[in-house]
């Protein structure tokens, strides 16, 4: 099949795309103007207003004058008495229509800060309650992005409704009610150009759309390759791979440079085709005012009327086509977004679903099955898996990398949800449960430490805000992170930079430590959370996790093996199956996966 042909074939479905994004983000739209709506209807009643009074009754009021002044001449003396209603009339125009039009800008703005809080919070709750599979599939940045320009593309939307386009209507509404009467040939004829004029716009504005979801999308691209480049800025250098990067930068930037240019050309012809639609309605009204007094007797004071009525309402249409390319780029910068709003949860609370009663914390996972699928491609981890987990007791993950370890923790925090089976906690599963409930039972600390640019002080108390600043210090000092801290400039005041970029490795995931410390959680998961530590500082820690998990059922994922040889039970892992299961001596004694895996390791301690 030719090429073209194929283009032609896969041109349809884009546009119905994007009719349905267009559709999708005019619902979401609308629910936020919807809680504002005695907002929206004083702008657009304000709006009316404006422009009937400005546009339209100043020039109705002089055209009486000119017909007053052509009917007969008035004497120097009778002028006020002749004209003092007409000037009344235009004071009086003239102070409501600037005051509907400062009522205009009042509105505008309290709709644009009321709908922008609705928007940003609706944005951030979408992306805060999607599960990490959908985080772990996209940029940061290009999730950021997306969501300043949903925001940016409801103000946009707005303001062309209310400046090009319901003015438009306005002067349709006036031209037609004020000329009719007057000039009916005359009115029917600019009727059927502007209809002309509308459906031409109208058929190439939804050509032009879906070029505008496609460079707002290279746009969204561009800005993710940027994010992904400044936040791995250390690999970048240190590597050496500047020029690559570059390359991929300027490959994104040059999509964003063509489909621009694509939009830009449809643009164009839009409006040279508009334009002379423009000039045909022109050369109209100058026959009709040239001949129109010969031809129809019109009065001077209408002919007047019919050219300013005539040319606002043609500059309104001429604003029109301007409107539609903001139109277009409107929801061309919220179609990211709206595909985002519309997305399931793959992980999701059911309805009604009751806080998590941690009283014990024993945990079983049973007859679980967990894939993931990216594409067409399924990886199977867990098949019918099994473990118990009595309350209280600590265990250690241990196996292979791609073993499970790590992921059979995110399925217990429900960070992905399992396909088939159970996961308990006292008893009570915990897809049945509400998920931050679940979260705020479990201490967690990641093998990367997850810190955010604020202070120390706030970092730590992440997981308990309402803890004092003499908690604060003393789980710093029972993760060993005290005496570093204090060394700080600011204390517990430094800011930890992006990602905690300003400590090292081993004071991130101290401070991380020191969080889970002050959570004081029944359940407790670390995730190689000493592995970023010296010797001499995981020693440490470890006394301070080991009074930590006394009492608290304790899972420890550990590659080093010396951080689970004193726990009570130690779990092996191979392809998402138990291989071992028992004490540290017992797994030794025994000559199997676990010994073999710990005579590897030098260094390695027996208490």
């Amino acid at each position: 099949m030719p090429h073209d042909d194929k283009a032609r074939r896969g041109a349809a479905p884009a546009r119905s795309r994007g009719d349905s994004t267009t559709r999708r983000t005019l619902h979401y739209f609308w629910l936020v103007t919807r809680r504002h709506f005695g907002l929206f209807a004083g702008l657009m009643l304000a709006t009316f207003c404006f422009t009937a009074l400005l546009s339209y009754g100043n020039p109705y009021v002089m055209s009486l004058v000119v017909d007053r002044v052509s009917a007969e001449p008035v004497a120097a003396d009778q002028v006020l008495e002749v004209f003092g209603p007409y000037i009344a009339a235009l004071i009086a125009i003239n102070v409501l229509g600037q005051t509907a039009s400062k009522l205009q800008d009042y509105t505008m703005y309290k709709l644009e800060i009321a709908a922008a809080y609705d928007l940003a919070t609706m944005s951030f709750d979408a992306l805060c309650n999607q599960s990490m599979s959908f985080h772990s599939n996209r940029f940061g940045g290009t999730l950021v992005s997306q969501t300043t320009k949903f925001m940016s593309a409801y103000q946009l939307l707005l303001e062309t409704i209310t400046f090009p386009f319901l003015p438009v209507i306005c002067s349709i509404i006036f031209t037609c009610g004020i000329l009719a009467p007057r000039v009916p040939v005359y009115v029917v004829i600019l009727m059927v150009l502007l209809a002309v004029y509308a459906g031409v716009s109208y058929y190439m504005y939804k050509r032009i759309l879906h070029l505008n979801e496609q460079a707002a999308s290279a746009q969204n691209q561009l800005s993710g390759e940027l994010s992904d480049s400044v936040a791995n800025i250390l690999a970048v250098k240190t590597y050496g791979r500047e020029d690559y990067e570059r390359g991929l930068f300027d490959q994104a930037n040059r999509e964003v440079v063509a489909r621009d240019s694509k939009r830009m050309w449809a643009s164009l012809a839009r409006g040279i085709i508009t334009a002379c639609i423009t000039v045909a309605i022109m050369a109209v009204v100058t026959v009709f005012i040239a001949g129109g007094n010969a031809w129809y007797g019109i009065t001077p004071g209408t002919l007047v009327v019919m050219f300013t009525y005539t040319y606002t309402v043609t500059n309104q249409f001429n604003f029109i086509n301007n409107g539609l390319q903001r139109f277009n780029r409107a929801f061309g910068d919220a179609s990211g977004m709206t595909v985002i709003l519309d997305e399931p949860r793959l992980v999701a609370d059911k309805p009604g679903a009751p806080p998590l009663q941690v009283r014990e914390g024993a945990i079983d996972f049973q007859d679980i099955s967990f894939w993931y699928t990216d594409g067409d491609t399924r990886t199977q981890v867990f098949d019918g898996f099994n473990l118990h987990i009595p309350a209280g007791q600590r265990v250690g993950l241990v196996g292979m990398s791609g073993a499970g370890k790590t992921t059979l923790t995110k399925l217990l925090l429900r960070l992905s949800d399992i396909q088939e089976g159970r996961i308990l906690v006292d008893g009570q599963n915990v897809a049945d449960t509400t998920q931050q409930s679940l979260r705020r039972q479990i201490a967690y600390v990641p093998q990367e430490s997850l810190l955010f640019h604020r202070t120390i002080a706030e970092n730590i108390a992440y997981g308990r805000p309402d803890a004092t600043m003499e908690q604060i210090r003393e789980a710093a000092r029972r993760a060993n992170a005290l005496e570093f801290i204090e060394r700080l400039p600011q204390g517990f005041d430094t800011i930890t930079g992006e990602r905690g970029v300003k400590l090292s490795g081993g004071q991130r995931q101290r401070i991380a430590i020191a969080r889970a410390l002050l959570a004081d959680c029944p359940v407790l998961v670390l995730d190689e959370a000493t592995s970023a530590l010296d010797s001499e500082s995981e020693h440490l820690v470890q006394d301070a996790l080991a009074t930590l998990m006394k009492g608290r059922t304790a899972i420890v994922v550990a590659h080093r093996l010396s951080t689970v040889a004193s726990l009570d039970r130690i779990v092996v892992l191979a392809d998402g199956k138990v291989v071992e299961d028992g004490p540290h001596a017992q797994l030794i004694e025994a000559g199997g996966e676990y010994a073999r895996l710990w005579s590897r390791q030098t260094g390695a301690y027996l208490e």
